[in-house]
């Protein structure tokens, strides 16, 4: 694995713009909450849309490694609306939650999608004549009008809605991943790219390509902008991008490392690892006026910084022990306190959205996994199996992880439910991608 300062020089490998990740579900272990989702009916006249709800649906919850799904062989019926559910057939078959709905063209390319989520168990009494006193109770119920091309996006986010009516967690199916690709063009050489594209890596976009190295992504808060590194210059420099409208801004070209770029919780600053003043330190970086602290000051090498989600600290990586150990310091200046003390590597430290867990590169003595430490009590949890994974990005409701790997001697990419029951590849079907992060809920 490399040593702090190698990952941030490195040349990262990237892939074509056109090219989409391939989803392979690589681990699973069925979870507790037993629900039923009926295939959806298409009330149209022609062909139904390419885009099927019900399958994204399904696969969005699968992977958090909560759900057991009833198979669709043993469905008994096949409602579109609650008027049409027989509950007691659904209760036969231990089905707890279940999910109908419909969709239908709207006559201007777009689309009006419908469903419903039910508690098969769960009664709720009502207060209308000639009503039941109590019926099997509806936990959500929406009519959607989704515009052209937005079928994928309207069924992460039903997912959403179902996810959290069932977990108390607001669902992260909607927010969009960030990573970088290599493609090797015969007779021109490398090419990278930094691309943007919803969770189960479809609908791809690049955000911005060259023949040299792009590396070290990071989401502003609000999910409006993206740092990253890039070597387009012959060195090191961190830049500012804006999404939708692609103008940038270099915010560091400083002499030796600009690496490893991470936004404070009120976006107005930058973490960043720089080595002008001749060591890799960790500074931060006001983005209004340019004006730089030094956080660290130490011989040994400081770098990857991330902030805790209050804003008071940051994590670090530095090998002052004498190894890569992940360390803590506050913003406001003081002394840093070492967390990792299990295992010979602990790198590129994440806060949890809550503060209370990180989630990190660790060698657990056969290989470089990822992991997740309680704070609070030290303990690390391996959520991994791979021997050289790296670069972890929590999902911004911390119930998976995507990370970057290597398979079959090429970079891909892994997304692991948090307690380590699921896992999923995306991969390219040329080149390779790394560097992902997860875009966060966005701020007002």
């Amino acid at each position: 694995m490399r040593n702090p300062v190698i990952a941030l020089l490195m040349l990262l490998v990237m892939g074509p713009a056109h090219a989409l990740l391939d989803i392979e579900i690589t681990s699973g272990v069925e979870g507790k909450m037993p629900i039923a989702i009926v295939p959806f009916k298409w009330n149209g006249s022609g062909a139904a849309p390419a885009v099927n709800i019900t399958t994204i649906i399904r696969n969005d919850l699968y992977r958090t490694g909560l759900f057991r799904f009833t198979p669709e062989e043993r469905f008994i019926e096949r409602p579109h609306h609650g008027g049409e559910v027989n509950f007691r057939n659904w209760q036969v078959l231990g089905v707890e939650s279940l999910v109908v709905g419909s969709l239908q063209p709207d006559g201007k390319g777009g689309y009006f999608v419908q469903f419903q989520l039910f508690d098969i168990y769960s009664k709720a009494r009502v207060h209308q004549p000639g009503v039941p006193a109590y019926k099997i109770r509806q936990l959500a119920g929406h009519r959607l009008h989704v515009a052209p091309g937005k079928l994928r996006l309207a069924a992460h986010r039903i997912s959403d809605i179902i996810y959290e009516k069932l977990t108390g967690r607001r669902g992260a199916f909607s927010q969009r991943i960030a990573y970088v690709t290599r493609i090797t063009i015969p007779g021109k050489g490398p090419r990278y790219a930094l691309r943007v594209a919803d969770s189960d890596g479809h609908g791809p976009f690049t955000v911005h390509s060259a023949s040299a190295p792009i590396m070290s992504p990071a989401w502003s808060p609000d999910g409006k902008r993206m740092a990253y590194v890039s070597f387009e210059n012959g060195q090191a420099a961190i830049y500012v991008q804006d999404l939708s409208s692609g103008n940038r801004k270099l915010v560091s070209a400083r002499p030796g490392i600009n690496g490893a770029p991470a936004w404070s919780p009120d976006g107005r600053m930058l973490a960043v690892t720089l080595s002008f003043e001749g060591n890799p330190e960790i500074y931060l970086l006001d983005l209004a006026s340019g004006a730089l602290r030094r956080m660290t000051r130490n011989t040994a090498i400081d770098t990857e910084p991330a902030f805790s989600p209050d804003g008071r600290y940051l994590v670090f990586t530095s090998d002052r022990s004498g190894r890569p150990q992940v360390y803590r310091i506050p913003v406001s200046g003081g002394r840093a306190r070492r967390l990792t003390f299990e295992g010979r590597y602990n790198a590129s430290p994440a806060y949890s959205s809550d503060g209370k867990s990180i989630v990190m590169v660790h060698h657990d003595g056969t290989g470089f996994r990822i992991a997740v430490m309680e704070l609070s009590t030290g303990q690390i949890k391996v959520l991994s199996k791979g021997r050289l994974d790296e670069s972890p990005s929590w999902a911004p409701n911390d119930s998976m992880v995507i990370y970057a790997a290597e398979y079959r001697g090429r970079g891909v990419l892994h997304v692991v439910s948090a307690d380590g029951r699921v896992s999923q590849r995306l991969r390219l079907q040329t080149g390779d991608v790394r560097e992902p992060v997860w875009e966060p809920f966005r701020k007002p």
